[in-house]
């Protein structure tokens, strides 16, 4: 089959590569019908995850029709079954699962792997699809085909006439813009801020709109990201022509958001010297993280208020603002999401015509375009949003 491989910084490569098996009872092979590039892939293009091997194909949101079930997901899926796969892993039954907190899933990634992970990360991560060897190892899906792991519990079945283009960010980052609004334990009528426009802040947005926020502030410099924020009913701000806390103080009479949500995660970019500093420091790895938008998100907050963090990081930081954390008795939620706790409720709102997710799309390529989707979506974020990739699409 043909599938996305890494093989350095900024050198991703469509490659023949041999087709997926069936390895557990509990496996699906899936025929990709569409495949996504992430924000979060642009932190493996960058060289940013460790633990990453040539040759290894990428790719964690996508969806299509199953092709071959393993005798232990045999009662869930069958052949023809169109479904979308959250990036996720999870097992279904270990104490974290039973609790819904299924990114911490305790079986999902092979005890080979984990020691790099717990030394990062402080405890061993969940498997994920096309994310490095410290997650697992496991192929991602963009590809023509892939394993589905634990497929009865991570392939979610799709109602027959839904375009693929509604249901494919079920897959990770609708529920992640979902997951991130939920945190805040958003009190009809809050004020949220939102730092970053991308993918996952649009639906943090609209996800916030839908749990009971009265505002939305939406913070970013891209004109055409503001813009789509705008038409989910945010203001905006450019924090390129105003200094982001002193308007937000401003436009909240003193006080400051109840909620603020960083959607931008280890490579945040700012006109800010401690920015300039986190950029020379993450280059030679005396940090992995730049976190102006995550530091900015605690100071503007109000005293009481809740700070989310869908924005993916991924190993040490400096320069936190722990004092501003604690004095004003901010709760802090982050994590990997529990896609799998999301799907249904947010497979009805689509159905039920509350939200379309397609609106985030900007391009669709064929999947041989892939390494030309992925320089696009890095170089070009103003003109790019979202670039869907389709295998076996003719390439023009």
């Amino acid at each position: 089959m043909r599938a996305i491989t890494w093989h350095g910084k900024h050198d991703m490569r469509v490659e023949t590569v041999p087709d997926p098996q069936i390895v557990n009872p509990r496996d699906a092979i899936v025929r990709v019908t569409s495949t996504a590039i992430c924000g979060s892939d642009l932190h493996i293009y960058d060289s940013f995850i460790p633990s990453m091997h040539r040759g290894d194909i990428v790719g964690h949101e996508f969806m299509g029709e199953v092709v071959e079930v393993g005798r232990g997901a045999a009662h869930a899926l069958k052949a023809g079954d169109r479904v979308v796969v959250p990036f996720d892993i999870a097992c279904g039954g270990c104490w974290h699962c039973r609790r819904q907190a299924f990114s911490c899933c305790e079986n999902s990634n092979p005890a080979v792997t984990q020691e790099i992970g717990e030394l990062a990360y402080g405890y061993p991560m969940a498997g994920l699809y096309g994310y490095s060897h410290m997650t697992g190892g496991y192929a991602g899906g963009q590809a023509e085909y892939v394993r589905v792991i634990y497929a009865d519990v991570n392939a979610f079945k799709v109602p027959e006439g839904i375009p693929d283009e509604k249901v494919l960010f079920l897959t990770d980052i609708f529920p992640t813009g979902w997951m991130a609004a939920d945190n805040c334990d958003i009190a009809p009528g809050d004020t949220v801020a939102v730092w970053g426009c991308g993918p996952v802040g649009q639906f943090a947005i609209r996800s916030a709109l839908l749990q009971g926020a009265g505002r939305v502030i939406a913070i970013d410099h891209h004109p055409t990201r503001l813009e789509l924020a705008r038409s989910a009913g945010a203001e905006v701000l450019n924090f390129h022509e105003v200094k982001v806390k002193g308007a937000l103080i401003e436009m909240t009479g003193g006080r400051g958001p109840d909620a603020c949500i960083d959607a931008v995660g280890m490579e945040a970019h700012g006109f800010f010297i401690d920015n300039v500093l986190d950029e020379v420091k993450q280059e030679v790895r005396l940090a992995t993280d730049r976190t102006h938008a995550f530091r900015e998100a605690i100071m503007c907050c109000r005293p009481g208020g809740h700070v989310s963090v869908p924005g993916v990081y991924g190993g040490i930081t400096d320069k936190f603002p722990v004092g501003a954390l604690m004095e004003k008795a901010l709760t802090l939620k982050t994590g990997q999401t529990h896609c799998q706790k999301y799907i249904p409720q947010l497979m009805q709102l689509i159905l039920d015509g509350k939200i379309d997710p397609s609106f985030v799309i900007s391009h669709t390529l064929p999947l041989e375009e892939g390494p030309k989707g992925y320089k696009l979506f890095h170089d070009q974020q103003n003109e790019c949003t979202k670039v869907v990739l389709k295998p076996g699409a003719t390439v023009h």
